[in-house]
């Protein structure tokens, strides 16, 4: 299902948007702590239907105590569960963490691999995850990370049409360069939070206006 508009944004605006915003937001980069790919792949599962800052409080003792990836294979699940219960969904997060740590050591030798169809092999482990890591652990440009904040944009500035993350991060892969792909989710993350807001988008100070079609 797509979401109905009468107008696409040209194929051309596309490298004033990232200028624009590259201007503004020049320290843009992932919002989850982390100080290797273990950490950011296991930060990143937390962080669905989550908020950075909540997963970041969270992981900040979490990584004190799991410091491989054999320590949340080993992981007691009822202990884990009350470590990051106010991160929501945390059954089904700790499932995914623990099994996903096991296959970690049982298919790449505790590794966290560097490829899209490895790290979407793994227990909990989608295509946005895999993009995260690919992207900021690895900066490998498989992808364009789509969460909550690129979803919304997209639509609104008009570089998509769809509902669809897979559906949208194709659309950006078209008409964004492969070399800014990994820093364009980051951009309209932090556009999304500082200017481009859910119920209220500041449009009078936005610094993309010119090229954005407002479908609001």
């Amino acid at each position: 299902m797509t979401l109905k508009s009468d107008a696409r944004l040209p194929q051309s605006s596309i490298a004033t948007i990232i200028s624009n915003l590259q201007r503004v937001y020049s320290d843009a980069k992932c919002a989850l702590s982390h100080q290797d790919p273990l950490e950011l792949l296991v930060a990143t599962i937390l962080s669905a239907q989550c908020t950075d800052v909540r997963v970041n409080i969270v992981t900040k003792s979490l990584f004190k105590k799991y410091r491989s990836v054999t320590d949340y294979a080993a992981a007691d699940p009822s202990t884990f569960e009350s470590e990051i219960h106010s991160t929501g969904f945390f059954k089904n997060k700790t499932k995914s963490i623990i099994s996903c740590a096991k296959a970690l050591v049982e298919k790449y030798d505790g590794k966290v691999p560097r490829d899209m169809e490895s790290l979407t092999s793994l227990p909990g482990v989608g295509r946005k995850t895999a993009n995260v890591v690919l992207g900021t652990a690895f900066g490998i440009a498989e992808g364009i990370v789509v969460d909550t904040h690129v979803k919304r944009l997209s639509f609104r500035i008009g570089l998509s049409d769809h509902e669809d993350p897979e559906k949208i991060e194709q659309d950006l892969m078209r008409i964004v360069p492969r070399d800014q792909w990994i820093i364009f989710s980051h951009l309209l993350v932090f556009h999304g939070r500082n200017r481009c807001g859910a119920r209220k988008p500041d449009c009078p100070g936005c610094e993309i206006a010119s090229q954005c079609l407002k479908r609001l």
